[in-house]
């Protein structure tokens, strides 16, 4: 399936029948409250499943996803994956690996919260973005992201996101005209306090 940018993919509540694999493009999962409170819990890119809670028998969607750019998915029915899971080890074996890396990304997501000054969230959250750390090389440029939406994903307001934009900008750790370039000098950041 194809998906234009703002489109949504899964609403939160819509029933949880498919596993999602991104082929290209990018997915933000957002959840909201009672209270209508959205907070952004992750952002999603080529090579990332979505939609694995059906494996695990949840019946509704948890997160809403929605394209965050021009995106395609491969739609893999329940019951087909379960097959595919059993029946082909290659597969299986590269599924397991990015739940436990996705696992793993979750538990750091949450020490990061607890933890570290919104700066260093920023920071993490760019290259995270940028796919530091992922197979292959980083992209250097992240997909279109709003100062609103980073600020949701650390957890402090968008005035605070423009301020430590513009303190990266000026030591040269991204370039910042609309796309955000990142280098890799933004390591240097969650290296030091």
């Amino acid at each position: 399936m194809k998906f234009q940018g703002k489109e949504t993919v899964f609403a939160q509540g819509d029933p949880a029948k498919n596993v999602l694999y991104i082929q290209e493009g990018g997915v933000k999962l957002t959840v909201i409250n009672e209270s209508g409170k959205e907070a952004v819990v992750a952002i999603l890119g080529p090579g990332d499943f979505l939609g694995e809670g059906c494996l695990a028998g949840q019946s509704i969607c948890m997160a809403t996803a929605t394209a965050i750019a021009p995106t395609t998915v491969l739609v893999i029915e329940k019951s087909e994956m379960i097959r595919v899971l059993h029946g082909e080890h290659e597969f299986s074996d590269r599924f397991i690996a990015h739940m436990l890396a996705r696992n793993i990304r979750v538990e750091e997501n949450l020490i990061d919260q607890l933890f570290n000054s919104s700066e260093k969230r920023l920071a993490r959250t760019l290259l995270l973005l940028a796919r530091y750390g992922a197979p292959g090389l980083p992209q250097k440029v992240i997909p279109k992201v709003s100062q609103e939406m980073l600020a949701e994903m650390i957890g402090t307001t968008r005035s605070r996101v423009n301020f430590f934009m513009n303190k990266f900008r000026k030591l040269g750790f991204i370039q910042y005209n609309g796309e955000i370039h990142v280098n890799d000098s933004l390591l240097s950041v969650g290296l030091h306090d």
